[in-house]
């Protein structure tokens, strides 16, 4: 029997209670640091929670808490610069070494969802090339193939869609078998084309700064916006980005690029190259990056 999947995202995992039998983690991250989601917070009760019903974490994103668990063979944590996504890390004698799952918790992108297929399928690709395409897609570099886009612009155009998840985990496990499943997923990915239109419009207003930073500010009267492509067209710009919002600011760069945002800002686990914080926080950031904030005019 295939297990059951629930869908997560690092800072609201699922009750205990609503991943029965054996369970495997995969691509969550650690929570970062939050006023109500770090760490102690939510990752470390479920952990706690689960006990000796979690048998196994596969996970790629940096967190200074991996440590904790560095004697621990449940817990199979890289790095992003180790591993670029978190399929290449399962594989067939992985899966066989943990045995039966009743329950995989897995994160909501294209990367976690293929995490979840693979396993399903025993630690095999669920197409050739699978394994790149989610590097490519977690990463921001390189080409996925054209399979892998239609799946992640689907995704991308509806990011909280449960049912959209079940059904592309299912046509991944299934190696792409049914080809009718395509039609939903294409349905969904043909919303991104007004999503990708309205993000390019908001990226031409970037400013580009003389520390070698573009910025953007986005407010509540612009249109529905994918904030991975803004950080990303404002690094074609400069070599960091920063995308400011009502609530909360954005900071990105190349994966390659050596920067650590984490460190710069002092947080406590998340992804080198891109953070978010509180918007209160943005003339702290800034100034981290070499902006002169006092001949800049934000609101």
């Amino acid at each position: 029997m295939a297990p059951q999947v629930v869908f997560s995202t690092p800072r609201k995992l699922p009750h205990p209670s609503e991943v029965p039998g054996k369970v495997a983690v995969l691509d969550i991250a650690f929570a970062g640091q939050g006023r109500s989601t770090g760490f102690d917070k939510v990752t470390l009760p479920f952990i706690q929670a689960l006990g000796p019903r979690l048998r196994v974490w596969v996970d790629h994103h940096d967190h200074d808490e991996h440590a904790r668990f560095a004697g621990d063979p449940r817990f199979v944590l890289a790095t992003k610069a180790e591993h670029g996504a978190c399929p290449e890390m399962i594989d067939p004698a992985l899966v066989e070494a943990v045995g039966p799952i009743d329950t995989i918790v897995c994160h909501t992108d294209f990367d976690g969802l293929a995490s979840a297929a693979k396993w399903m399928r025993g630690g095999t690709e669920p197409y050739p090339g699978c394994d790149l395409d989610a590097r490519a897609i977690d990463t921001r570099m390189g080409q996925p193939s054209r399979t892998a886009e239609r799946i992640d612009q689907a995704l991308r155009a509806r990011p909280r869609d449960m049912g959209l998840f079940g059904l592309v985990v299912r046509h991944l496990a299934t190696g792409l078998a049914d080809s009718a499943l395509w039609q939903p997923i294409d349905a969904a990915g043909a919303e991104w084309r007004a999503i990708e239109a309205e993000t390019r419009r908001l990226a031409k207003r970037y400013r580009r700064l003389p520390a070698g930073v573009a910025f953007v500010e986005v407010d509540k009267s612009d249109g529905r916006f994918d904030k991975t492509l803004l950080l990303l067209l404002g690094q074609e710009r400069e070599p960091v980005s920063v995308v400011a919002e009502r609530d909360t600011v954005s900071v990105a760069a190349r994966f390659d690029s050596g920067l650590n945002f984490v460190k710069l800002l002092g947080l406590a686990g998340g992804m080198p190259t891109r953070v978010a914080v509180p918007r209160s926080r943005l003339p702290e950031l800034l100034t981290a990056l070499g902006v002169d904030t006092a001949a800049l005019d934000y609101r």
